[in-house]
């Protein structure tokens, strides 16, 4: 099983932070479904702020390029992130278009 830990910050809004809580309340079906077909078993996402953490666990054949190409080609979940985008904003130091932005871990215990 691989582990990642992503993070991402939300526009600082607290009527924007309130309606991306709530979106994540009832994911849409699709979305659901094109996760767990990338091969994640297991995602997270926590909240302090604006600031967003996420922890992905996947299968071994899990590659984020192939998530990317799936993503791409699904037209539900390109509407679930134009969407998801009204609410995010780049972290300092992402690239140009890179939303969620991979951690380097840096500790284990």
């Amino acid at each position: 099983m691989k582990k990642y830990c992503l993070t991402l910050d939300l526009k600082d809004d607290a009527d924007l932070v309130a309606a991306y809580d709530e979106h994540h309340k009832a994911v849409w079906p699709e979305i659901l479904d094109n996760i767990t077909a990338s091969g994640i078993t297991n995602m997270e996402i926590y909240r302090l702020g604006t600031r967003l953490f996420m922890v992905v666990e996947a299968n071994a054949d899990f590659s984020f390029s192939k998530k990317a190409a799936m993503d791409a080609g699904n037209a539900k979940v390109q509407e679930w992130e134009d969407l998801m985008w009204k609410y995010q904003q780049p972290i300092k130091g992402a690239f140009a278009g890179e939303k969620w932005v991979l951690m380097d871990k840096i500790f284990q215990l």
